[in-house]
């Protein structure tokens, strides 16, 4: 082949590769969160690049919204009432972070703690102690916990199952959410109600054969395996069945709402 052509092709080659390489980290550096621009200043020329071919804060915000959603959708749309996650043996258990999202409350609540459940067909509103729940069948489940954060434990956890509260107190027709809040940690997640009933969603009490740890969410938190640990609300004083989507807390400051694993 001539010098010619294979100089042609050359250039035409560089050049496209080089545009798609801009484009690319164009992209990229748009997908970044502010925080992270603002830590790589050298970087900051790709966001003139940005400009010119339209890709704003607001279209980023737009798009991993859409991308956010999408994911729930899928993972809410493969979830299985029968499919369980994998158990472990108690041999096999790890450490388990804190991981409070505020400080670790102090044990000041714990002898006024209450159970309070709305959104019943009965209509009425039902206070619970702690004793009323250790009076369920028990169940003991050692889980894997994984975090949004990229680490996970394995668990030991004994408890009731949520199913058997939904079963002593069912919810008023129509529900399909439940709002769960933690008045201890001003702290709110909801789930679907047919989370709520998978067999391996418990209500824990215990970790390890012993009471809750303060640190763990004495004496009462939700266990949910096939969920995100930050659906896994520690110190819960609130159960309401509801017919619309509740408020999340993370959800809220842009996470998911749905949070499958």
């Amino acid at each position: 082949m001539a010098d010619r052509p294979i100089k042609k092709h050359t250039r035409r080659d560089f050049l496209l590769f080089g545009a798609g390489t801009a484009i690319t980290a164009a992209g990229f550096w748009w997908l970044m969160p502010d925080g992270f621009k603002q830590r790589h200043p050298g970087f900051h020329w790709l966001d003139s690049l940005e400009a010119r071919i339209g890709l704003t804060g607001a279209r980023r915000d737009r798009f991993l919204d859409r991308t956010l959603t999408f994911d729930d959708d899928v993972a809410e749309a493969l979830y299985s009432p029968n499919r369980r996650v994998r158990t472990y043996r108690p041999s096999d258990v790890t450490a388990l972070r804190n991981n409070y999202h505020n400080p670790t409350p102090g044990p000041g609540y714990l002898p006024g703690w209450t159970l309070t459940l709305r959104g019943l067909a009965s209509g009425r509103t039902e206070v619970l102690r702690i004793e009323e729940l250790l009076r369920f069948p028990h169940l003991d489940q050692v889980t894997r916990l994984c975090c949004v954060e990229g680490w996970s434990a394995i668990a030991w956890w004994s408890g009731l199952r949520f199913a058997d509260l939904l079963r002593a107190y069912p919810p008023m027709p129509g529900a399909r959410w439940i709002a769960m809040t933690s008045e201890v940690t001003d702290y709110y997640v909801s789930i679907d109600l047919p989370t709520a009933e998978h067999p391996q969603t418990l209500l824990a009490t215990h970790q390890n054969r012993a009471p809750l740890t303060l640190a763990h969410g004495a004496p009462l938190r939700l266990v949910v395996p096939m969920k995100l640990g930050l659906k896994n609300i520690k110190a819960i004083t609130h159960i309401e069945y509801r017919k619309d989507e509740p408020r999340d807390f993370w959800a809220e400051r842009g996470y998911s709402r749905y949070d499958g694993l």
